[in-house]
């Protein structure tokens, strides 16, 4: 896209209000709900695989690989659970390490009618695999840990109860 096109695409907002002054911090998308998307403080690693759990959540994939570490019954919990609000699409919000180790992310599933929020754990184990008799090597791999969820609700209650918590974003000045 030219820097015409981009600039004629952003109507009357000037460059100067769109961008992050000196020292000011970048600003991420935020969901109403959950508050703000994207890696967080969490590794890109940390983040993709989350991002790959929340999506085989959302298909309904019983035998995605990312859900794999899962037990059977309790996967079988989750995504029936999930598939109750027929989501069409989920967001994940920035991610943070625990006291524990692990590293944790909010998702919201989103449904036509219903939503869903929940807290996702995962955390990077590593293992030995010995090689041959005098030789081993470490492999890590993230693994999925919990998924706390909330009661699915409408989407006029998570409205009702999220007007009080908008933030402006400071990058919108209104004359």
């Amino acid at each position: 896209m030219s820097q015409q096109q981009e600039s004629s695409s952003r109507g009357s907002i000037p460059e100067e209000l769109l961008r992050p002054g000196h020292g000011e911090s970048p600003r991420y998308p935020v969901d109403t709900v959950i508050g703000e998307l994207g890696q967080g403080r969490a590794s890109a690693a940390a983040y993709s695989y989350a991002n790959s759990v929340a999506a085989a959540l959302m298909s309904n994939r019983m035998a995605h690989p990312a859900l794999s570490s899962i037990d059977p019954d309790l996967r079988e919990n989750y995504l029936s659970t999930i598939n109750k609000i027929s989501p069409g699409n989920f967001r994940l919000g920035g991610g943070r390490e625990e006291a524990d180790g692990a590293v944790s992310f909010l998702v919201r599933f989103i449904g036509r009618e219903y939503g869903m929020t929940g807290e996702l754990y995962i955390r990077y184990v590593t293992r030995q695999i010995q090689i041959n008799d005098d030789e081993s090597t470490t492999v890590g791999s993230w693994v999925f840990e919990e998924l706390i969820l909330e009661e699915a609700r409408d989407r006029v209650s998570e409205q009702e109860e999220t007007l009080h918590r908008f933030d402006f974003s400071p990058y919108e000045r209104f004359f």
